[in-house]
């Protein structure tokens, strides 16, 4: 351990974590080193450098409070989250592909009734929804756990609207016998991630749009199915090729048919145009989900 050179100090770290009692943990650990040090010999970092990245990421930690994940937000800006994504939910191709969670699922949010609005009466375009939950030969999945969630039209989710202290836009619902579930909201809108942190700082540095496409997040567990933790994309979205946590897929991107002021679905009446959305949702068989939360 003694004498230790740019050439020689890799292999002597990596034979103080192959011991460990955990073998998985042991195999992270020497990948870790082995990539960390090749970055630092192929970038040649400076001490001013390196200083530098560790005052980056002692603030990113500051950032982060109980409603708010600067680290996360690091991971979806450099595409670790997606990978790690892609990496555990292949999925067959008639299925439903999987995107990120995102920062904004709720543990509290209310049960709702099917058709129920879930807009709290806060303003914005009237938003139908109206989902199928099949398996992958197309027989209908009844009693699914589906949990919705949304932004408003200005682009904020609930936690970030100022004196509101319920939950709103989001939601637990169930499939009924024909898979079938429905709500009513606000349609949501495109927004910028958060960028008054470090993660912010490293945005405008590279020149990248921080805009978010606009999107409904729908996650679904069913018994004898895998979860699927999914978003909706409108195809008229002006950010679809430019998401910075990179959660677009083409099989996500879909019609948000807009319709005149009128009967609108479920026999409810609107005094202005509205947005309806249908989809149908194909699930996987696999090891039996609980009801849908963050694993």
């Amino acid at each position: 351990m003694r004498d230790l050179t740019d050439t020689t100090i890799t292999e002597a770290v990596i034979s103080t974590v192959r011991e460990a009692k955990d073998a998985r943990l042991a195999a992270i650990l020497e990948a870790l080193v082995r990539h960390a040090h090749d970055f630092v010999r192929e970038t040649g970092l400076t001490e001013q450098e390196w200083a530098r990245g560790m005052d980056f990421l002692t603030r990113t930690g500051q950032k982060c409070t109980p409603t708010r994940q600067e680290f996360i937000l690091l991971s979806d800006v450099l595409g670790i989250t997606m990978l790690v994504d892609a990496l555990g939910n292949r999925r067959a191709a008639e299925s439903t592909q999987n995107s990120v969670l995102g920062p904004f699922f709720r543990d509290d949010r209310p049960q709702a009734a099917d058709g129920s609005d879930i807009s709290a009466g806060l303003p914005g375009t009237p938003f139908f929804f109206e989902g199928l939950v099949t398996d992958d030969h197309g027989a209908p999945v009844a009693n699914a756990g589906v949990d919705v969630w949304h932004s408003d039209a200005d682009g904020h989710y609930d936690v970030d609207v100022p004196g509101l202290s319920d939950p709103a836009m989001r939601a637990l619902l169930r499939t009924d016998g024909e898979g079938r579930f429905r709500f009513r909201s606000i349609r949501p809108s495109s927004y910028p991630i958060p960028d008054d942190g470090p993660v912010g700082e490293m945005m405008r540095a590279t020149g990248r749009s921080v805009m978010r496409p606009a999107h409904l997040h729908v996650m679904i567990a069913a018994e004898g199915f895998q979860r699927v933790t999914t978003m909706l994309f409108p195809a008229d979205d002006l950010y679809l090729d430019q998401d910075p946590v990179f959660g677009v897929k083409q099989s996500l991107v879909t019609d948000y048919a807009s319709h005149p002021a009128g009967m609108g679905p479920y026999g409810t009446r609107t005094d202005e145009p509205y947005t309806l959305l249908r989809h149908t949702f194909v699930l996987e068989p696999g090891r039996s989900a609980h009801d849908p939360r963050p694993s």
